[in-house]
């Protein structure tokens, strides 16, 4: 099989590597059909990631089933999958609390697309290995389009997480999404459809910000801090300069919730955010927990993720056009047979 190796800034190539396998009753191996970028992947690209190349790239993927070990009970063979960014086990005591991202069985931060805790691939790849199939993959509900369901295994349901149970607690919260990518985006569509009474998007990228209008979002280029505006903060640039501006835009006991990759180091208004009694999240996402909830929104026809895939390419596409500068490309490819690729 093949998998797409990041190898330097703006390169990534196709490389050889052995067909995995299944090493206990209990796994999968699956192919992607619908596979997209992740807004980290593009920071990766950019050459501002944390991690030495060579590796193989790739988090979010809809995947169909080709193989399954003997204790597999929730899928089988030619089942299409949302593939979890983390690798977790769903049984220990961090799975069970809903922490996937922090599962006690595998090495700390063990996911796809990222050499760290352990090499488990990208899924940017022909084949993958999937090592607690019943815990970790979850079936694609019927007439949910792959290719608009691409990031559900990262973006599509962390952006379901940052907004949805806070407008449970607050309803009709007023809404600050300061985003350059596509986490911003699905932000606003799930903010307005859950009853935000406002949102306000702030991106310098014109294209972006016209999509967001469709969402029935306010938009703006850029932010100046608009005292205790809002209930509810997004931030996903991963820059400390916007975060620190969104901070200072909350209400008394506003929440932030900072889902941008932060590389570089900056300073925070803490004197600001302990007068206003801020709480401020930074965090990978325990995605796993919040796929089924996600997919059920997608699901309801109340949002649109299909809005924000910007391009549609074929898998061969993938050395060529992943490092060009796109909102969310999806690759896809078509496979005749769940055991096609074998």
């Amino acid at each position: 099989m093949r998998e797409l190796i990041y190898v330097g800034r703006d390169t990534v190539e196709w490389r050889e590597a052995p067909d995995p396998r299944l090493r206990s009753g209990g796994e999968a191996i699956v192919a992607p059909v619908a596979a997209t970028s992740c807004d980290v992947d593009t920071a990766i690209l950019a050459g501002h990631g944390f991690i030495d190349p060579p590796f193989a790239l790739g988090h979010e993927c809809v995947a169909q089933v080709v193989d399954t070990g003997d204790a597999v009970t929730t899928v089988e063979p030619g089942d299409l999958v949302v593939v979890p960014w983390s690798v977790n086990c769903g049984a220990c005591d961090n799975c069970r609390a809903g922490l996937t991202a922090h599962c006690t069985a595998v090495p700390h931060m063990a996911m796809y697309g990222a050499p760290v805790g352990g090499d488990w691939g990208g899924l940017f790849s022909d084949l993958v290995r999937v090592p607690y199939a019943d815990a970790m993959l979850v079936p694609l509900p019927a007439g949910l389009d792959p290719v608009a369901m691409a990031s559900a295994g990262d973006n599509w349901s962390l952006s379901w997480r940052l907004v949805a149970p806070h407008l449970k607690a607050r309803p009709a919260a007023r809404v600050l999404v300061v985003a350059r990518g596509s986490i911003g985006l699905y932000v606003c569509d799930i903010a307005r459809a859950l009853g935000a009474s406002d949102v306000l998007y702030v991106d310098p990228d014109p294209g972006h910000r016209e999509l967001a209008e469709g969402f029935g979002a306010r938009t703006s280029e850029a932010l100046e801090p608009v005292r205790h505006g809002f209930d509810l903060a997004v931030e996903a640039t991963g820059r400390v300069d916007q975060l620190a501006l969104a901070l200072k835009s909350l209400a008394p006991e506003g929440v932030c919730e900072s889902a941008g990759n932060h590389f570089r180091p900056g300073e925070l208004p803490l004197l600001d955010m302990y007068l206003t009694g801020v709480t401020l999240r930074i965090a990978r996402d325990n995605v796993r927990a919040h796929i089924p909830d996600a997919l059920g929104l997608a699901a309801s026809g109340a949002v649109d993720p299909a809005r924000v895939v910007s391009h549609v390419l074929d898998w061969e596409q993938l050395p060529d056009a992943l490092p060009e500068k796109h909102l969310k490309p999806v690759f896809v490819r078509h496979l005749t047979s769940p055991r096609a690729t074998r």
